[in-house]
C-alpha cells in the first residue's frame, strides 16, 4: 500500500488553475455571462452546489467534445503550482485535487501540475456533444471532504496532517475535516471559517505551512 507523510488536497477551479473550466466551456456554447453569474452564486455558498452545477451544465448542451481541445489551450495555471507540487512531493507527502469541475480537462492538467490523485464530475456525451447532463454523481461539498478523508485513510496519514485548500462555500467541508484549511484565491465566506488565509495568488506561499 502507498502511504505518506502528509496530503495536500486542492479544489482545482480558481485554486488550482487561474480559471473557471466550466466557463470556459460555456464560451464554446455562447452563454458565458449567465454561467459565470450562476458559478459566482454557488461559490458564495447562495445557492446549493449540485442544483446550481445541473443547470450549468444544461447551459453547455450541444457542445462538441472537439472544443476540449480549445478550452484545455486556455487554461492558465496558479503560480507557484509546480513548486508547490514538488515540494511535497519532496517532503515525502502527496498532492489530490477534488474537484467540482470535469474529468474531461482534470485529466489532462492534473498530472501536468504534479499532482498524484484527482476526482471530478464527469459530463455526458452523445454523439459526440454535450448531452447537458452530469454522468453519475455530482462531486459536491460533501464528497470533496468524503474524497480527502479516503485518500487519508488510503495513505496511512493522520487527519492532523491533511492540508485542504480552497476558494468557494464548496470547499468549505474538504476544509473543516482537514487538520488545516486554507483560504486561497477565496470568497468572503470561506475566509471566515479558514484557519488561514494565504493572501497572494501564489501557491509557493503555501510551502512554510508544509509539515
Amino acid at each position: 500500500m502507498t502511504s505518506a507523510r502528509f496530503l495536500v488536497v486542492l479544489d482545482a477551479d480558481s485554486t488550482l488553475i487561474r480559471n473557471e473550466v466550466i466557463e470556459l466551456i460555456a464560451d464554446e456554447a455562447g452563454r458565458r455571462d449567465e454561467v459565470q453569474a450562476a458559478t459566482e452564486a454557488a461559490m458564495r455558498g447562495e445557492i446549493d452546489f449540485a442544483t446550481s452545477l445541473k443547470s450549468r451544465v444544461a447551459a453547455l448542451e450541444g457542445v462538441p467534445v472537439t472544443a476540449f481541445e480549445r478550452v484545455l489551450a486556455r487554461i492558465d495555471p496558479t503560480p507557484g503550482v509546480h513548486e508547490l507540487t514538488a515540494a511535497v512531493h519532496e517532503r515525502g507527502g502527496i498532492v489530490g485535487v477534488v474537484s467540482g469541475g470535469f474529468h474531461e480537462i482534470l485529466d489532462d492538467v492534473a498530472p501536468n501540475l504534479g499532482v498524484d490523485r484527482w476526482r471530478a464530475n464527469r459530463l455526458d456525451v452523445v454523439d459526440g456533444a454535450l448531452s447537458g447532463r452530469v454522468d453519475g454523481e455530482i462531486v459536491d461539498a460533501a464528497a470533496k471532504a468524503t474524497s480527502l478523508c479516503e485518500w487519508a485513510d488510503e495513505l496511512g496519514v493522520p487527519r492532523y496532517a491533511t492540508i485542504a485548500i480552497g476558494d468557494g462555500a464548496n470547499d468549505l467541508q474538504m476544509m473543516a475535516a482537514a487538520g488545516l484549511g486554507l483560504a486561497f484565491n477565496a470568497k468572503p465566506a470561506v475566509r471566515a471559517a479558514a484557519s488561514l488565509v494565504v493572501g497572494p495568488q501564489d501557491l509557493s506561499e503555501v510551502i512554510a505551512l508544509l509539515p
